[in-house]
């Protein structure tokens, strides 16, 4: 059976207020390309410059009715809002048109909706959703009722919500109740990480900016590619061998997005929380695109408003095959500039952790008996081994490399030391 996917088709309707042309022309390219991920046609774009946004409808009355003759002229199924509407403006734009109207939120929701995987996920989508729901349930009875009809509207399914905010309520308690289960678990499993000591790389970034095509190839995983905002959602951890053999471990996570919903935000504080056991972050920056430097400080911001902007930081440009001719490398802190799919650049860029990792280790000299042959094998995986060899009179290895200072194993090490 052909499964035909249904595209909708969309006016996008924008308010430029402060921010200057170029900066504003970008953030209604990028809601055009979240539009086009949720599967929706963009048939026209409508904007306005105001000092300030109309507070009962968003843009000016003469633009209500401009939006009203585009609407019946292109035959629209949905208008989409490049902000956060309040739920007077949605009720009042609603009333001047026939198409569903929604916001950039909705909109970014609803991808999220389509791309979560794991339960925690979707669970998370879910809460994000109903929190956005409930103040508005007042101006959206006739929408709400056909849940799950188009963009927008994908995740809790066909629920009255409209009559019912006790169990919109109960069913958000619900979910976190499900959701502090599964953070627990996390917790638990983290915590074996950490007793272990695996040295921790997360990779953070714009979405889109190449970080699950660079996380793939770096680590041999399977985390989900695909050129869309958002193609990435649960975060994934794999094994990432060094060119001495050190074993760290990486974790792919979710894409970042200016004006991000703040339930959003705080629906997905756990997911992030991964990151903030990092020992080192990849800050992953597509360098091919215009608007570079405004995610670079997008991403910057969310790390600070997550209080993890302390945690040393590799910027990657990526994308090095098709650089903006404007692009310069801005980042403060050490960089590399790479294309993912080069195995050269993937080589120096693993060389560059591994110089950065061992800045934070101390080195160690040891001699170890001929019959410690597991201490032998884990300073192979755990430590940068850069010397080994045989004393046969005595029967012990001398080594010497570097290790972490808090990692088990440098306890055990002390026991040997020259």
């Amino acid at each position: 059976m052909e499964n035909k996917t249904k595209f909708e088709r969309v006016i996008l309707v924008g308010c430029q207020t402060g921010e200057d042309d170029r900066h504003f022309q970008y953030s209604m390219e990028e809601l055009a390309s979240l539009t086009e991920t949720a599967n929706g046609k963009v048939l026209a774009e409508l904007s306005q410059k105001r000092e300030r946004i109309h507070p009962s409808t968003y843009i000016g009355k003469g633009k209500v009715e401009e939006l009203k003759m585009l609407e019946e002229e292109l035959g629209a199924d949905l208008i989409i809002f490049n902000d956060e509407l309040s739920p007077s403006q949605v009720r009042n734009v609603s009333n001047e048109v026939n198409s569903r109207v929604i916001d950039r939120t909705q909109l970014i929701l609803d991808i999220f909706a389509q791309r979560a995987r794991s339960k925690e996920g979707k669970l998370q989508v879910e809460l994000a959703q109903l929190q956005y729901l409930l103040p508005r349930l007042g101006g959206q009875g006739i929408q709400l009722s056909r849940l799950g009809a188009g963009i927008g509207t994908r995740g809790p399914g066909e629920t009255k919500l409209e009559s019912d905010r006790r169990h919109i309520r109960r069913k958000i308690d619900d979910i976190k109740s499900q959701l502090s289960v599964i953070v627990q678990h996390r917790d638990r499993y983290r915590e074996r990480r950490k007793k272990n000591k695996a040295f921790q790389i997360a990779l953070v970034g714009y979405t889109n900016a190449g970080k699950s095509t660079l996380f793939n190839r770096l680590a041999e995983a399977e985390s989900f590619e695909e050129n869309q905002l958002f193609a990435t959602l649960d975060p994934m951890t794999r094994k990432l061998i060094l060119p001495s053999g050190y074993l760290a471990l990486a974790t792919d996570t979710v894409g970042f997005i200016q004006d991000l919903p703040t339930t959003l935000v705080a629906a997905f504080r756990s997911t992030l929380e991964e990151v903030s056991e990092a020992d080192l972050l990849l800050h992953v920056i597509d360098s091919s695109n215009p608007d570079y430097f405004q995610h670079e400080k997008t991403v910057n911001k969310l790390l600070e408003d997550l209080d993890i902007q302390h945690i040393p930081q590799l910027a990657v440009y990526n994308k090095s095959d098709q650089v903006h001719p404007d692009f310069v490398p801005s980042a403060k802190t050490e960089s590399v500039v790479i294309s993912a799919f080069a195995d050269q650049d993937r080589s120096m860029l693993k060389r560059k952790i591994e110089e950065l990792v061992l800045g934070m280790m101390k080195p160690y000299q040891v001699e170890i008996p001929s019959t410690e042959g597991r201490l032998l094998s884990q300073l192979k995986n755990e430590t940068i081994l850069r010397e080994l060899s045989f004393q046969e009179e005595t029967e012990v290895y001398l080594c010497k490399g570097y290790a972490l200072e808090d990692h088990q194993i440098t306890g055990e090490l002390n026991k040997y030391t020259v």
